[in-house]
């Protein structure tokens, strides 16, 4: 009796292995690897001698897509960077990825086939290093009006997921305070004028460099206007040049006009107006008052307009006696003999007197 039921139990035995199902005992941890470098992932199974194993790429995006590797031992994929190994005696199958490329990255999976509707599967993420990338929807340029708020957009990709700093040209203060803000958007409430320049978005993640964009913030303001120098005086019939710096964007148009008279000055015998921008924002405009004469002198006014205002400033000019240089630094333009030539003839006409000589 004893021995029938010792037969039966090792019968039994053998039918339950006989119909043991595959399974998947080991498979390779995440992996984060470096371009160019090379990966191993293992991928031992059981019981599985009489069913097909594959590896498979699953890449992002593309889940219900998946690209056959390898089927058995066999590498499926003609690519020389892909090798395979199977050792029989661990049934362990390894993938082997030399020259890792960022393409590569994804998900990896081993799968024993068990029926048509059936597989045993287990997954390995590569993740492969890259440096940072600033995605198209992060912010290029910026155009604004004083006053208003403006929103700054930087994103990157890359692995690991880059970091976000914000700078300005020349290390100058944030209108957020302080020379550098860490996010992803960088807000300026209210806008100044002082606000504009270049703002740099940088992104890092301790591969490779980093990289930035710059990003040009544009301030649209009213016309400010300075004067360096309210008051002028100057001889009759020698040149003068009143001047006024303008600061505004979009550039303005700019004016001179003789305060008692309230008309624009234009280019004559009289006046010349010239204006230099020394940026988008900055204009040195210049009235030169040509050989003065007593209806010159007064008040004048430069004006400046764009699409957000305008502004004024007063220069006056006003008579001396001594001509002031520059610009009057050549003769006085008399349309006779001026007071120094007249009196250098007078110095050589009186001694020709006391010889007896006639003029």
């Amino acid at each position: 009796m004893k021995s029938f039921v010792g037969l039966l139990f090792l019968a039994t035995i053998s039918v339950v292995l006989g119909q043991r199902t595959p399974t998947i005992s080991h498979i390779t941890q995440e992996q984060i690897k470096d371009i160019g470098g090379v990966v191993e992932l293992d991928c031992s199974v059981q019981y599985a001698q009489e069913y097909p194993v594959l590896w498979m790429k699953i890449s992002s995006g593309r889940a219900n897509d998946p690209l056959p590797v390898s089927t058995g031992p066999t590498l499926i994929i003609r690519d020389s960077r892909f090798a395979l190994r199977y050792d029989p005696s661990s049934s362990t199958y390894t993938l082997q990825i030399k020259d890792i490329q960022e393409t590569d990255a994804g998900i990896y999976q081993c799968q024993v086939i068990i029926a048509l509707n059936n597989k045993e599967s287990a997954d390995v993420l590569l993740q492969v290093r890259r440096p940072p990338v600033i995605s198209d929807n992060s912010t290029r340029s910026v155009i604004v009006s004083e006053g208003q708020q403006v929103t700054l957009e930087c994103y990157a990709s890359g692995y690991p997921n880059p970091r976000i700093s914000w700078r300005r040209e020349n290390n100058a203060i944030l209108p957020t305070g302080g020379s550098m803000f860490r996010g992803n958007v960088l807000k300026i409430i209210s806008v100044k004028k002082e606000d504009r320049g270049t703002y740099y978005c940088v992104a890092e993640n301790g591969v490779g460099k980093g990289t930035r964009r710059n990003i040009n913030v544009e301030v649209e303001f009213s016309p400010v206007i300075s004067v360096p120098r309210p008051r002028l005086g100057q001889a009759l019939q020698y040149d003068m040049d009143l001047e006024c710096h303008v600061e505004a964007y979009p550039p303005p148009a700019i004016v001179w006009i003789k305060e008692d008279e309230e008309r624009t000055i234009s280019n004559n015998q009289h006046f010349s107006v010239s204006h230099f921008a020394t940026a988008d924002e900055f204009t040195d405009t210049t009235l030169r008052v040509i050989t003065i004469e007593k209806r010159q002198y007064g008040y004048y006014k430069c004006k400046a307009i764009n699409k957000l205002g305008s502004a004024e400033a007063k220069v006056h000019l006003f008579e001396t006696v001594v001509p002031v240089c520059p610009p009057a630094c050549g003769q006085a333009r008399y349309s006779s003999a001026s007071a120094t030539d007249k009196s250098m003839v007078l110095f050589f006409l009186i001694p020709l007197t006391l010889f007896g000589i006639r003029i």
